[in-house]
Parts: structure tokens; sequence; C-alpha cells
């Protein structure tokens, strides 16, 4: 198993085909004890495009994500109801284990969380090392590789061996991107990557994400309309835990067939 584990991490993700989404998401609530966060959404999440998620503060739009990649079962009263599929396969079956499934989707978080007791270099190659990749060469080619994909090489490839906080706020989040790249996902979540960022870096950041989405399949949660219109491809308004529309990201923000829909991203509410 460990085996199969470290060749699927030297392996280049399977290229997917463009036709068909790459999670398909059927009837998913997810519930904290009684209440119900999300409440019976179906959608398709296209493959190698950005999708963003709004909605107001509450609305279930960071609790969907992580139930993308399994994250909410890290609360012990959190269940699900449903069916998400990874390209066809069943994410929540009983026989795949959510660690395997977050290999698959990775997560990059609204507060950037570099191992600080690690350096640059250490921080990008933890996933594989954690997986029993020991080979200093294939270790420092993916660093470079995932640090260039992140846009970060150039700036950091000089003190490889500093600690990973002696970094600005928007490189440590571009350092969390490359860490979450280096296991080599099919899918990338993005839980609010620039609320926490000046405008420089938030451009950069929706710089890279328009970058990634060559190859990866990018989710990203966002309360910046702006930010929303000009990184995606689609949109989900979500309000009260319930997915309101769904559609090409021109379309949301300029003739949504929601009123509740126009009413926000008008600013009208939220």
């Amino acid at each position: 198993m460990l085996e199969t584990a470290r060749q699927a991490l030297l392996t280049p993700p399977e290229s997917k085909a463009a036709g068909g989404p790459a999670l398909a998401v059927r009837g998913l609530s997810v519930f904290f004890g009684r209440q119900a966060a999300v409440k019976n959404v179906s959608v398709d999440i296209a493959t190698r495009a950005v999708t963003a998620i709004i909605g107001p503060s509450g609305c279930g739009k960071s609790t969907f994500l992580r139930a993308l990649n399994r994250m909410h079962e890290l609360n012990p009263e959190a269940r699900m109801e449903g069916e998400i599929r990874l390209f066809g396969d069943d994410i929540y079956s009983r026989h795949v284990e959510a660690v395997a499934v977050r290999r698959r989707i990775g997560m990059v978080f609204q507060k950037s969380n570099p191992f600080p007791t690690m350096s640059i270099a250490e921080n990008v190659t933890v996933g594989l090392r954690l997986n029993g990749i020991r080979n200093r060469k294939i270790l420092a080619e993916r660093a470079e590789r995932t640090l260039r994909m992140a846009a970060l090489w150039d700036e950091v490839k000089d003190r490889l061996h500093a600690p990973a906080i002696s970094l600005s706020g928007g490189q440590q989040q571009r350092l969390c991107i490359a860490r979450a790249l280096a296991v080599q996902p099919e899918v990338l979540l993005m839980d609010e990557p620039a609320s926490a960022l000046d405008p420089l870096a938030t451009s950069k950041i929706e710089d890279l994400i328009v970058q990634l989405k060559k190859d990866y399949t990018i989710v990203i949660v966002t309360h910046n309309m702006q930010q929303a219109a000009r990184a995606s491809d689609f949109t989900a308004f979500f309000y009260l835990g319930e997915l309101v529309e769904f559609g090409p990201t021109a379309k949301i923000f300029t003739s949504p067939s929601q009123k509740q829909t126009e009413d926000y991203v008008t600013g009208r509410f939220g």
C-alpha cells in the first residue's frame, strides 16, 4: 500500500477528459448535530476551471468546500448525506480512506499555515516525506517545480533553508499553495486564500489561480465579488445552506436568474 502511494506521488496526475466534471455532487447535506449547514446541494464542478463559491457569512460556503475532501469529518459532530464523485470515484465509499481523498483533493486555508519549525524547502516537501519519499534529488526537483508553479521560486531560491515564517504573508500563502501542489492533487480547494493579504499580494494570488487552472481544477470560497468576477469561470451562490444559483461567472454577475443572486452581487444585502 505504501509503495503504491509513493508511486502515485511520483507520477503526474492522469490527464482527465475535458468533457466530464471533476467533481459531481448529488444531494449533499452536511449536519453538525441536528443543524443542517448545507442542504441538498447538487452541482457539477468543471474540470480545469475555477469555480467560485460566494454568499454571505454563515451560508455554508466553507462547509461545502470542506465536504469536497472530507475535511468536515475532523468535527466529530459532523455527518453528511448524499454523494460526491471525483472523476467517477465515490469519495465517501466506506472502502476509501479520508487521507487518500485529501491527497487527490488538496486544500489551502484562509490563514497561511507554514510549519514554523521547518525551512521553506521542508515545508514544500513535507507531504512527500510523510508518504515515504526520501530521495533528495526527487525532493529537490519537486520543491523547485512547485515553487515555480506557485510563482515563488525566484523570490526564495537563494534561501530555501531559511525558516518559512521569515517570508511575508503573501509569500507564506504561496508557499502553502506550493505545499499543496507538491503531492500532485487533481483538485485544489481554496478557502478565502487572499482575505488576509494586501492588494498586491492578493493580485499575485489571483494571477496564480488563473495560471494553475491550466493543470488543475480549482474551487475557491471568497467574499470578494471582484475577485470572483476576475478569477473564476463558474460561480455558485449559496444562501442559508442552499445553492441558490450556479452558472458561468459572467452570467451570474451580469444577468442572474434569481433575484436573491442579483441582490447579493449588487450589494443590496450580505
